[in-house]
């Protein structure tokens, strides 16, 4: 066998390093976290400055960008990878002796939870950035709730050494309800220990808007009304620029819906729940012959033949806060028995003020509600990121303040690495966390 001899001048595993490097360079450049470090800074002042703040800071967001679901697999890392330690600012001439100890991790998430204020004020900032770089952001949005179970127990309440339980955690119920194909009903139950995590994101660019943390119990209606008022107190432009704001059931909630449109001009498409404990269509308020379901689907019903058909959606007239609905003999173009005798010679209107959880702006059932409902998924899709690439589905934290801390910073590693994506020209990249920078 003839053996070539090669002079090998780099190593693929060099590469492959560089390019993880580059990908968190990517967000050390375009995340406003000037203002942080300064306050932690002036904090710190003349005192000892082992591990400087900028470094840890920077190295628990490349525990983040890396995957490291514990503190001790980041410091793992640090200590193995000398060119990691120097791309987050460490000192390479102290080599391992500059990866920061467990405590002094610990001491530095507790200032961080002190100052959470500057950590939300990052969040929101990046989201501003997005607003003003992408085409359309925040003008759909959709809401949803995520479990994160906690791997602790709840605490106990004898006194005992072990400082392992979980105080701050309780536990939530989750119902799911469907009909199969054949009709019959299924129903499933899931049950977790720990928090919720809300999220209002926007459903072009599965990006987050707003969020909050909460105890597992936590109702999610009461959430949504929390999240939408707390916006508009605080962050009125949000809902200036939303345009359609969607919901699943669990949103299904007249308040929710009337406050939308009526205070913030938002066009709600949430899914409802059926109330109604009889199947049956109900009388269109001051018509004769016009019914409706708990869908909102509008039927006519023949004078001679008495049959039900439904009537053609004529669209939203926002002068009049009404949907119009056309005859379907004359809009589809089939014969009616029973035309002379139905009052109805061409449409009928609706007040949506006289059922707004079934009459919305955009009515239940047209082909555009269902369009767009399916964009709710994007919210599944960023919580979906959350459990696989931002490591929720193992993770060590305990008590709700640090899992309010570690949601923010997954939040914002995920808008900031967007933000870096799109001003780098990498637009295809926008969503993702693992590709290597260009």
């Amino acid at each position: 066998m003839a053996i070539i001899p090669q002079k090998q001048i780099f190593s693929w595993k060099e590469i492959e390093d560089l390019a993880d490097l580059q990908r968190f360079s990517l967000l050390l450049k375009y995340l406003p976290d000037e203002r942080l470090m300064q306050r932690l800074e002036s904090l710190r002042s003349k005192g000892r400055n082992d591990y400087p703040v900028r470094a840890i800071w920077n190295s628990i967001l490349a525990g983040i960008v890396y995957q490291h679901c514990s503190i001790e697999s980041l410091r793992r890392e640090l200590m193995r990878n000398a060119q990691f330690r120097q791309l987050c600012g460490f000192d390479l001439f102290k080599g391992i002796k500059a990866v920061p100890s467990s405590n002094a991790y610990t001491n530095f998430l507790r200032l961080l939870v002190r100052h959470s204020d500057l950590v939300d004020t990052m969040f929101y900032d990046l989201v501003e950035k997005l607003r003003d770089i992408l085409p359309g952001f925040g003008n759909t949005l959709a809401i949803d709730s995520k479990a994160i179970s906690s791997r602790s127990r709840k605490e106990s309440k004898r006194k005992s050494i072990d400082l392992r339980g979980e105080a701050d955690a309780d536990k939530g119920v989750k119902t799911y309800k469907g009909k199969r194909k054949d009709g019959s009903m299924w129903e499933s139950v899931k049950s977790w220990f720990g928090f919720k995590l809300h999220l209002i994101v926007d459903a072009d660019y599965d990006m987050p808007v707003d969020y909050k943390v909460t105890k597992a119990s936590a109702s999610d209606i009461a959430i949504g009304r929390d999240m939408v008022a707390e916006i508009a107190s605080n962050r009125p432009h949000t809902l200036k620029y939303a345009e359609l704001f969607l919901g699943d059931k669990g949103y299904d909630d007249t308040q929710l819906i009337t406050t939308l449109w009526n205070e913030h001009h938002v066009k709600p498409v949430i899914d409802i729940r059926d109330l109604w404990k009889i199947d049956s269509a109900r009388l269109v308020h001051g018509q004769s012959n016009v019914s409706h379901d708990y869908k909102g689907t509008v039927y006519c019903h023949c004078p001679v033949q008495w049959e039900k058909r439904p009537m053609a959606f004529g669209g939203f007239e926002e002068s009049r806060n009404t949907l119009k609905y056309r005859c379907p003999a004359k809009h589809y173009g089939f014969e009616c028995k029973g035309k002379d005798r139905c009052w109805i010679s061409d449409n009928i209107r609706i007040d949506i003020n006289s059922n707004p959880r079934i009459f919305t702006p955009l009515a239940r059932s047209s082909y555009k509600w269902k369009t767009i409902y399916k964009k709710r998924s994007s919210v599944e899709r960023v919580n979906g990121r959350i459990d696989e690439s931002f490591c929720f589905e193992k993770h060590f934290i305990r008590g709700i303040k640090k899992m309010k801390l570690r949601c923010s910073l997954a939040l914002i590693v995920m808008l900031g690495m967007a933000y870096g994506r799109v001003k780098e020209k990498q637009p295809d990249k926008l969503r993702s966390l693992v590709q290597p920078a260009a």
